[in-house]
């Protein structure tokens, strides 16, 4: 669909490549082990412990057009950020 995907966590390097690895993903991943990345962004912890799940939608722009954050729907973070990019698509034609 012309977007580009980019997961993000706190896992080291090593980690992400074996879980990328093992479950053949097709973007990168990025490792924020000291949590710069979340902090910029604004990620919240949940429950003051856990890294939020945050899904953000950034137009080519560099601009967050759309956010989810939803640390147990997963399939909320994936719908609702597909519908943005096709949004985003018609927007563009």
């Amino acid at each position: 669909m012309g977007a580009e995907v980019i997961g993000v966590s706190s896992d080291s390097v090593e980690s992400h490549a074996a879980f990328a690895g093992h479950h053949k993903l097709p973007f990168t991943l990025l490792s924020d082990e000291d949590g710069r990345v979340r902090k910029s962004y604004g990620v919240p912890a949940t429950l003051g412990l856990l890294p939020g799940r945050v899904t953000y939608v950034i137009d080519g722009a560099g601009i967050v057009r759309h956010v989810v954050n939803s640390q147990l729907n997963i399939g909320r973070h994936l719908d609702s950020a597909l519908a943005i990019v096709k949004e985003l698509q018609a927007e563009r034609a």
